[in-house]
């Protein structure tokens, strides 16, 4: 029986951007396929009860950025914990994602970890055409084709958004494997003990 993991984020959570490589390692290892679903979690989060960063309380906002360092130096993975451009608009790199779905799986993959890094690890604005188009090269992507697919993808993007909220997806990254969901790069553990077993 072949393994799938839908794979639901945002490209501007630095959540999702912790997790991003050691995920798609423990999907190779196990011989998982992997469902790259970016989606809107400003349509999400009033659904679910969460709160955009700005909104919550200080003491919610201090702890994040512990918990970012801690995972950070934890990981090994270079990231700003607090980006010159955060908080940023996902949605024109999620898109971007979404148009590079005829490339593939691991394409989209490479690219949603490539963007990850441009904004966590190089302090780069992620909602810029120009970012995205110098991004997209880099993966061997045409960038101007892939910014000028985006309205085309736009509808694709809110088909996953809503399949995410059907599902009881309220933050990022939330992994689904067999129906379980598996939420927050901290319980890939568990993701990892599922496809095992």
């Amino acid at each position: 029986m072949s393994k799938q993991v839908d794979y639901y984020f945002s490209p501007s959570s630095p959540w999702t951007y912790l997790g991003h490589e050691r995920f798609a390692e423990i999907a190779r290892r196990y011989g998982a396929q992997v469902a790259v679903k970016p989606v809107d979690y400003g349509v999400i989060f009033p659904q679910s009860g969460g709160l955009p960063l700005g909104k919550r309380a200080p003491q919610r906002q201090a702890y994040r950025l512990m918990e970012l360092k801690r995972w950070k130096e934890h990981l090994g993975v270079p990231l700003t914990v607090q980006p010159k451009f955060f908080p940023v608009d996902g949605n024109p790199a999620a898109l971007a994602i979404v148009s590079a779905a005829p490339s593939g799986a691991e394409v989209q993959m490479k690219l949603a970890g490539a963007i990850m890094r441009a904004l966590w690890a190089e302090e780069q604005n992620i909602a810029e055409p120009a970012t995205l188009r110098a991004t997209a090269a880099r993966c061997g992507l045409d960038g101007d084709k892939l910014l000028a697919g985006a309205p085309g993808a736009k509808a694709q993007y809110d088909a996953l958004t809503q399949e995410a909220l059907a599902r009881g997806v309220f933050g990022a990254p939330t992994y689904v494997y067999r129906d379980e969901l598996f939420w927050g790069q901290d319980r890939l553990d568990f993701l990892e003990r599922a496809l095992a077993s």
